[in-house]
């Protein structure tokens, strides 16, 4: 592969739309224009599971300012039913608490949110079952994990080795529901105009993929791609939830069906964001580890159940990462799934290889502890020469790089291996670590268009999404570097489906993805077009085919260093720091590398100590529906938080050098956390969040 030759690529240039969002002059979908706009409030179900027998909408008709009311009763009809998430109001099925059984749309927000609760609906309740255990009798084995890995693996004999084993570690570590909550809620502007033909449909849509939200939501309305257009230059988070269309983008669609060409806006409050735009699934994961008598191991098994929803499948590739992390002879991994009356779940960033992780992670300290080896020297004794699962060789794999180095910048030689001993006025002080990886993934699809637009201009069009990452920058960076001009040149146009095709920014898989097809533009411009082109010419390419993706198994490494303290009264736990070191490949922006690993160390540490919806039983909604319920961490909870990355380069992976980087920040951040929780008090904690209540009996 032809690596390009970086200039302005690992540069740290500010923020090409900085300016925009600080002084909030960048649109955000529910900022875009919309003359004459209505606005549309959803009315949700209120029980778990039955049939809506009657809605009486009289009250809500005669409030002045109501422009129209949608129920299961009266709602247009769907093309395409396949999506069991997306089919609303085409019968009486409840499915779940919060499900959209109607909506309201009005001449103002607040009217619209009045009279949806005006709405009166009657119901024939069933029995629900919302609780995930470990033996659920309705546990059954998905054909495949997310997002299309294989469910269970088996090599060798794990039960023979772990009965022969000198050390061993069995234990269950649970994780709790978690919602993804990006700054800016889910909202959407939806336009329907019907012409001589047929209709035309624009959605400005908070998402992380237009492209994919229109192949998406273009069925369902019976709609060729070229009639619907999603627009969505600038979008505030998603963290996965962006990842895909959900509920109430059919919703959006629905209401502006019926609304003569009035551009109808919604917005998600952030209560019904806990009900209607995914979250991480909860997960029961059993880890099995059998070492010899130098902790080398000679058998993992990793088994994990959590749930999916009844009326959409999501299986979460929870047990994957363990299939290559670490070498072993024998190993088993499966995943099972109870299908409960909840809504679905999905992406929230690094999905199975974060929960996954943090169980693996915390298993291998407590055999660390068994075998009485420091926890960096078993993970070391461990290290596989190839890749444990398809035998290939890595296309780079720096893991002890990154622990000794972090080793060496924290301070780890100083650390008393008791537990329980360190103690500074009145906090026992313990200290944490953890290994890190996250796969090299790229999409396929991805096209880019060079346009010499004017003088000394250079017009980049990719259909990519910046949820907040630093995508306009980094593009632009690209850009330059791939045609040989000036960073000031480009012009890129990002955010909008009727530009090139681009893959979701999911996977840690933009840069990579869109990246390659911007260099392969570059190239062939540069060969169709000469130095300098004339004004106007323009050239399309497609990002080529990897030819190393089949020799290689490619994937970013990481060690997470954390101190805690524990107050001896009191159990509070706080972090007073934090250093991450990574393996990333060529940073394409140094200072948006370095957001987005401290955001996912940062995130790790609320997943920690912190984050966990709570689903009440009885009637089956998330009762932790606010910020003052559902914690996460706040600037008090943050304190020394570094990350820094080894000067390396991915010659295997795309022409940039790079690797992905937005996800394995988080990747087992939060084990790194509850060892350091253990190393301080000697008190083992396998359920997150690690709560002071936890904590607090078992304090020496």
């Amino acid at each position: 592969m032809t690596l390009l030759q970086p200039s302005s690529i690992g540069s740290p240039v500010a923020r090409r739309d900085g300016h925009l969002k600080v002084t909030g002059t960048a649109p955000y979908a529910f900022e875009q224009p919309a003359e004459a706009a209505v606005y549309l409030h959803p009315v949700q179900a209120t029980i778990a599971r039955g049939r809506v027998t009657a809605m009486d909408n009289t009250a809500a008709q005669e409030l002045s300012g109501v422009v129209d009311v949608l129920t299961v009763f009266d709602a247009p009809e769907l093309s395409d039913t396949s999506d069991g998430e997306l089919t609303i109001l085409q019968d009486t099925e409840v499915h779940y608490r919060g499900q959209l059984i109607g909506g309201v749309v009005a001449e103002t927000a607040e009217i619209a949110r009045e009279a949806a609760a005006l709405v009166t609906v009657r119901y024939d309740e069933d029995r629900h079952d919302v609780e995930l255990t470990a033996d659920h009798p309705g546990l059954y084995t998905p054909e495949s994990v997310n997002p299309s890995y294989p469910t269970d693996t088996a090599d060798g004999d794990v039960d023979a080795a772990l009965a022969s084993a000198e050390f061993r570690v069995d234990a269950t570590y649970t994780t709790p529901i978690e919602h993804n909550n990006p700054m800016e809620p889910h909202a959407c502007i939806a336009r329907w105009e019907t012409g001589d033909d047929g209709p035309r449909v624009t959605l400005y849509d908070s998402t992380q993929g237009t492209h994919a939200a229109r192949s998406a939501l273009a069925p369902v309305f019976g709609l060729e791609p070229e009639q619907l257009r999603v627009i969505a230059p600038h979008v505030g988070g998603g963290f996965g939830s962006k990842g895909a269309p959900h509920s109430h983008n059919v919703l959006a669609l629905m209401a502006a069906q019926r609304a003569d060409g009035h551009p109808v806006k919604l917005a998600l409050t952030r209560q019904q964001m806990f009900s209607l735009v995914g979250y991480r699934t909860q997960t029961i994961q059993r880890l099995r580890l059998g070492a010899d008598a130098d902790g080398r191991l000679s058998a993992i098994a990793h088994d994990v159940v959590e749930q999916t929803s009844a009326v959409k499948e999501y299986a979460e590739q929870t047990a994957v990462t363990t299939r290559k992390m670490y070498a072993a002879p024998n190993r088993q991994t499966s995943h099972r799934l109870a299908a409960l009356d909840v809504p679905v779940p999905y992406w929230m960033r690094a999905p199975g290889e974060c929960p996954g992780t943090y169980a693996a992670e915390v298993a291998m300290d407590e055999l660390a502890v068994a075998c009485g080896l420091d926890p960096i020297e078993l993970r070391v004794r461990n290290e596989p020469d190839v890749d444990p699962e398809s035998g290939k060789p890595w296309s780079s794999r720096r893991l002890i790089d990154c622990l000794r180095l972090g080793a060496q910048r924290f301070g780890w030689a100083d650390r008393d291996p008791r537990p329980g001993k360190r103690v500074v006025g009145q906090w026992l002080t313990g200290t944490g670590v953890s290994s890190a990886t996250y796969p090299g993934m790229a999409m396929p699809g991805n096209s880019a268009r060079i346009t010499y637009s004017a003088e000394g201009v250079y017009t980049v069009a990719i259909g990519a999404a910046d949820i907040g990452t630093g995508t306009w920058t980094t593009l632009s960076q690209i850009s330059a570097d791939a045609l040989g001009c000036e960073l000031a040149a480009i012009e890129l146009q990002i955010g909008d489906s009727a530009l090139p095709p681009a893959s979701v920014a999911g996977g840690s898989s933009g840069i990579t993805s869109w990246g390659s097809a911007i260099v392969a533009a570059a190239r062939q411009f540069r060969t169709d077009h000469g130095d300098p082109p004339a004004i106007g010419a323009s050239t399309v390419a497609q990002a080529p085919e990897n030819p190393d993706a089949e020799k290689f198994t490619v994937q970013s490494f990481g060690a997470h260093f954390v101190e805690a303290h524990v107050n001896r009264d009191t159990g509070e736990i706080r972090v007073p720091r934090m250093l991450g070191v990574f393996s990333v490949g060529r940073a394409i922006n140094a200072r948006t590398l370095r957001s987005q690993l401290i955001g996912g160390m940062t995130m790790g540490l609320s997943m920690a100590l912190h984050e966990g919806s709570v689903r009440d039983p009885r009637f089956g909604h998330v009762v932790t529906q606010d910020f003052a319920e559902y914690h996460i961490s706040a600037h008090a909870d943050v304190a020394d938080v570094d990350a820094i990355w080894l000067d390396d380069v991915e010659e295997h992976f795309n022409p940039m050098g790079s690797r992905g980087a937005g996800e394995i920040g988080i990747v087992g951040a939060a084990a790194a956390v509850v060892n350091a929780v253990y190393h301080a008090t000697g008190v083992r904690v396998r359920d997150l969040p690690v709560t002071l209540d936890k904590v607090f009996p078992g304090l020496p």
